[in-house]
């Protein structure tokens, strides 16, 4: 059976090193197509939000995308293929260079679980959407209204 490591699989890959490199190198972390999707049918709904981790000038783990404060509760918006989702995208895994990309993919896992026990260790109620889900808007404004008034109507008695 024929080696198929590195050297045959760097060949899957049509780009040059360079011309990859300047293609990654334009991969957003912030403000990215489904993070402005979430964040334009939130506003729309009337809600306001932090973006990117800060709540009262403090740094949250992981920067979530949205930070509803008063709320106590964290949205991150996550890529399907970049933090490994269980869907057909997530699930691919690129031929080229496959080690770099298994490990790399398992480190943003692991990382993305850490920060989100650092989150509701710390008392936030967190909810991943993630980009697959942005196909049905509305199942997606459903989720995300549902999540941001959960226990609202408790706090509502406590205050009566």
């Amino acid at each position: 059976m024929p080696d198929t490591s590195s050297a045959d699989n760097a060949s899957a890959d049509k780009l040059t090193p360079e011309q990859r490199s300047w293609n990654m190198s334009r991969i957003r972390g912030k403000n990215t197509k489904p993070e402005l999707v979430v964040r334009r049918l939130l506003h729309a709904r009337g809600y306001r939000y932090r973006l990117h981790g800060s709540s009262g000038g403090n740094r949250l783990p992981g920067n979530p995308d949205l930070v509803f404060a008063a709320r106590h509760k964290v949205i991150f918006v996550n890529g399907c293929f970049w933090h490994f989702h269980d869907c057909r995208v997530g699930l691919h895994a690129p031929k080229a260079n496959a080690e770099f990309w298994a490990a790399k993919r398992t480190r943003t896992r692991e990382r993305d679980a850490g920060q989100r026990r650092q989150l509701e260790d710390a008392g936030w109620e967190v909810l991943t959407v993630w980009e697959c889900e942005l196909k049905d808007r509305s199942a997606l404004e459903d989720q995300l209204v549902h999540f941001l008034e959960a226990g609202a109507w408790a706090k509502q008695l406590r205050k009566s």
